[in-house]
């Protein structure tokens, strides 16, 4: 859980990721602020899951969730699904402020090749598979992703062109 309470029950659930141990950090670099709590766990700012033989998975960051309706979305399965389509190199879920919502989500893609690819097909891996509500109200198109200098999809920026206000 968010507020650091372990769920009841772990095994096929997502929750947020705490970890600790020897190699754990108690604060990061130049911060005076301790990175642990007084028992030693570290929020990672991850989401993950356990599978049924004990497998740790990791399924996408805290930061990214999307607040719809009083309902969280996960980006991290959109964008898979939609990422494992030929016609796309890179897929990137935001949310974008709704009036009645709070957020809802809005599909961010480069494609390759230079024909077009509909919303449609885009859209269609999601159907049975997410949530109906989930599925994002838009899809953008750009020619090239924004890239974080260490090559990670720059959401923040993101966020920023796209994510306007309601």
């Amino acid at each position: 859980m968010a507020d650091g309470r372990a769920l009841a029950e772990q095994r096929g659930r997502e929750g947020h990721l705490r970890v600790r141990g020897a190699s754990v950090v108690e604060r990061y670099f130049g911060d005076e602020r301790g990175a642990t709590d007084g028992k030693g766990w570290l929020p990672t700012g991850d989401l993950a899951r356990i599978d049924a033989s004990g497998n740790l998975i990791i399924t996408g960051r805290a930061k990214d969730l999307i607040r719809s309706g009083g309902e969280w979305i996960n980006p991290a399965e959109i964008e898979a699904l939609v990422g494992s389509l030929p016609d796309v190199v890179l897929a990137a879920v935001i949310g974008r402020a709704d009036p009645k919502w709070g957020e809802r989500p809005v599909l961010v893609v480069q494609t390759r090749g230079s024909e077009p690819v509909s919303d449609e097909a885009l859209l269609a891996p999601l159907h049975g598979r997410v949530p109906s509500w989930w599925t994002p109200d838009e899809v953008i198109r750009v020619p090239r992703m924004h890239l974080s200098p260490t090559g990670k999809v720059d959401k923040a920026r993101l966020r920023a062109e796209y994510g306007g206000d309601a």
